[in-house]
């Protein structure tokens, strides 16, 4: 881990280790410590890396065959397991998020999606098509799956590694080329991914890791020409920038955007596991996740059940330092957002919502906020925008159709949860809700199988599963007249 931090203030550019135009800190947000000096490209720095991922594409990567792309994936996965510790501890120290949730489910993803798609990489199959020829004469037709070429990755930075793999994965097994941003509060596990990438033997400008702002990395890599695709896991706001920087190239975009997402609470569901769930849906990774379930739609009859074992839940939480083996909650990634969190918490009271549990930021260094429960509506702002922290509303209805109204009642359409012992209302209401994924009796199955993304202002195309390959290719159709 040492080397990793004292090699913080370089970029992975064209197979080695080079300065950047600049540098900026990265702290602790438990602490408020600075933990390293990080690199920061520039414009020029983009360029470099672009020109050296366009040779990479053309020559030694576009050469390498596709069961090698496979094995190098599979040997980037073996390192991965074998630096596990480091990757979570960076990902604690870094962002926040506690050592166990780091080493049980963000690194292990990561781990999961490589070796799904290694096994993808030799796989990449077009169609024959029949036609009925072509004036008379026979034709043979087919298509192809091609890599649409460099693709510009930017991941956000509540789950650097596991959001990485997403977008790295499924790029590299279809003989993409990948520029990683890495985002400017969390950095430091990606940039010791880069280390493993390089030990793996990825031809050279393959995979660059390039920290920096994102109003000049970023700005430059989603309006460079030579970027054929940028992917981004981050703000609905600074999603519609990158839509519109893309039109000026017509770049390719995947977007995965903000959340506002609901878990339904039927009258017949598991109450046990439903807060248990439900619990886990508002507090993993302080709430900084964009599937979190943040509104809590729950059947007026078992309400007071819900917001008892809610409340109970909120109060378990225990805050603290993420490398602390207690620690289930730990600081949001810098004082913005511990700000922002707790505007939301002073709105929801002015507008008339009950503090259930929670509702402040306790006394102390590093950037807490108190796991809060709301009860409230759906049209005020703590229950209509995506506040990215451990807040959330607690509404109530009477029917299926009003359930189902009040979910759909949102900008976002990400994700949903529906808790029910009935298989038919499940099924029905699943159909009926706005929403990209659907969790039955679980909040967001993740999973390098199951394709991902949203509708509405949640985004653009999806991630993952066979989608992931379709989303990083191009179909071309090649026709012989026989």
């Amino acid at each position: 881990m040492t080397s990793t931090l004292a090699s913080a203030a370089e970029l992975y550019l064209d197979g080695g280790w080079t300065a950047g135009g600049g540098t900026f800190t990265t702290a602790n947000p438990t602490t408020g410590e600075t933990l390293a000096e990080v690199a920061a490209a520039d414009a020029a720095d983009v360029d470099r890396a672009v020109e050296a991922a366009a040779r990479a594409l053309r020559g030694e990567w576009a050469a390498t065959p596709p069961s090698a792309k496979g094995a190098l994936l599979h040997t980037l996965a073996g390192l991965v397991e074998r630096d596990v510790e480091t990757l979570a501890r960076l990902e604690a120290q870094d962002m926040g998020v506690p050592l166990g949730i780091a080493q049980g489910l963000f690194v292990p993803n990561l781990i999961a999606s490589l070796r799904y798609y290694a096994g993808w990489a030799d796989k990449i199959n077009g169609d024959l098509l029949a036609t009925d020829g072509y004036f008379g004469a026979p034709t043979h037709s087919y298509t192809r799956r091609e890599p649409i070429g460099v693709i510009a990755a930017i991941v956000p930075w509540n789950a650097p590694l596991m959001i990485l793999g997403w977008k790295l994965a499924p790029a590299l097994a279809t003989g993409n080329t990948v520029i990683v941003k890495p985002p400017e509060d969390a950095s430091l596990s990606i940039l010791h991914l880069a280390r493993l990438v390089d030990e793996a033997g990825f031809p050279a400008g393959t995979v660059q890791v390039l920290p920096g702002l994102g109003e000049v990395a970023g700005e430059a890599l989603t309006l460079h020409p030579g970027v054929h695709k940028v992917s981004f896991t981050g703000s609905t706001e600074v999603g519609r920038r990158i839509l519109r920087n893309s039109a000026t190239h017509f770049t390719r975009t995947t977007l995965e955007l903000g959340g506002k997402s609901p878990q339904i609470i039927f009258d017949d569901a598991d109450l046990e596991s439903a807060v248990r769930g439900a619990a886990m849906g508002l507090f993993t990774n302080q709430g900084r996740v964009c599937a979190a379930g943040t509104r809590i739609l729950v059947h007026r009859s078992v309400a007071d059940a819900m917001l008892d074992g809610l409340t109970q839940a909120a109060e378990a939480q225990v805050l603290g330092d993420p490398l602390a083996p207690e620690t289930t909650m730990g600081p949001l990634v810098n004082a913005a957002q511990r700000d922002r969190v707790l505007g939301y918490l002073h709105r929801g009271l002015d507008e008339g919502a009950t503090l259930v549990a929670g509702g402040a930021a306790p006394d102390g260094p590093g950037h807490f906020v108190a796991p809060t429960v709301f009860a409230g509506g759906n049209d005020i702002t703590i229950s209509r925008e995506e506040i990215f922290g451990p807040v959330g509303t607690v509404i109530t209805f009477d029917d299926d159709a009003e359930a189902i109204a009040l979910a759909n009642d949102n900008r976002y359409g990400l994700a949903a949860t529906v808790w029910t012992s009935d298989v038919r209302r499940a099924h029905a209401v699943a159909a009926a809700l706005e929403a990209g994924a659907v969790g039955v009796n679980g909040w967001s199955p993740l999973a390098p199988q199951l394709p991902w993304g949203g509708l509405k202002a949640s985004g653009i195309g999806r991630e993952l599963g066979h989608e992931g390959i379709l989303a990083n290719t191009e179909s071309k159709t090649v026709t012989v007249v026989l």
